[in-house]
């Protein structure tokens, strides 16, 4: 995901979705999903069908999670042949890729890093109905026409089963003024799997959004001691994913 160049047109769907409130592009992703803010409190995400995880899918998930932990409330949900689209209401607080917590690196990443642990401590495993463990993971690539690696398919003993995030890239914690998270966004992806497929990507985009040297930093504000086995599978499971 990135800041969209400007200018850029807003679909004529997300015009009908906003119903007269001002819209102003924040997110685009690789295969052409954009995230729009309205001015009275909602975000409109509108893109094509895509083969890895569909908006039907995030919005049962954030339905399920938000019982547990904070989480936007999903408004509307729909989809034509080409395209679909989920409004949520706004949540409290910034990305913590936001100009301002680019700024502050330290405060962010710790932010990440505490808000991921409380994340995998409040969703309940025995009831989470969603997968994200590595076979399930390794089968929808291959849907998609990529091959994992054989060196990738088996992965090392479970440390934890938590109800992981599926994408704990830095600008899925939201921050607040007091730099504490706030809440967690961009579930399309969330399950049960080890819990060092969240931490790892969690440190790994530390990098891509701060710089290097805060992995340990990240960690640290987790409060686990580095699993350099663990974190070196499931950045490369990731990036093959």
């Amino acid at each position: 995901m990135s800041i969209p160049p400007e200018p850029l047109a807003t679909p004529e769907r997300v015009t009908e979705l906003a119903r007269g409130a001002a819209v102003e592009p924040v997110w685009i992703n690789d295969y052409g999903g954009l995230a729009f803010r309205t001015g009275d409190g909602r975000f409109i995400k509108h893109g094509p069908h895509n083969a890895e995880t569909s908006f039907a899918g995030e919005a049962e998930r954030l339905t399920w999670a938000a019982a547990y932990t904070p989480v936007p409330r999903v408004l509307e949900l729909g989809g034509d042949d080409t395209h679909e689209w989920l409004v949520t209401e706004a949540m409290p607080g910034l990305s913590a890729v936001d100009p301002r917590w680019i700024a502050e690196p330290e405060t962010a990443v710790r932010a990440i890093g505490e808000g991921l642990r409380a994340l995998h401590e409040a969703l309940p495993v025995d009831e989470c109905p969603f997968d994200w463990m590595v076979d399930s993971r390794v089968e929808n690539a291959a849907g998609r026409g990529i091959r994992v690696p054989d060196e990738l398919r088996e992965a090392p003993p479970v440390d934890r089963l938590v109800v992981c995030h599926g994408d704990a890239c830095c600008p899925n914690t939201l921050i607040g003024d007091d730099g504490r998270w706030t809440a967690h966004v961009d579930l399309g992806a969330l399950g049960v799997a080890d819990r060092w497929a969240d931490i790892a990507v969690a440190a790994m985009s530390t990098g891509w959004n701060y710089g290097p040297g805060w992995e340990e930093t990240l960690l640290a504000a987790y409060g686990i001691a580095p699993d350099r086995e663990r974190l070196r599978y499931y950045k490369e499971l990731w990036n093959a994913t």
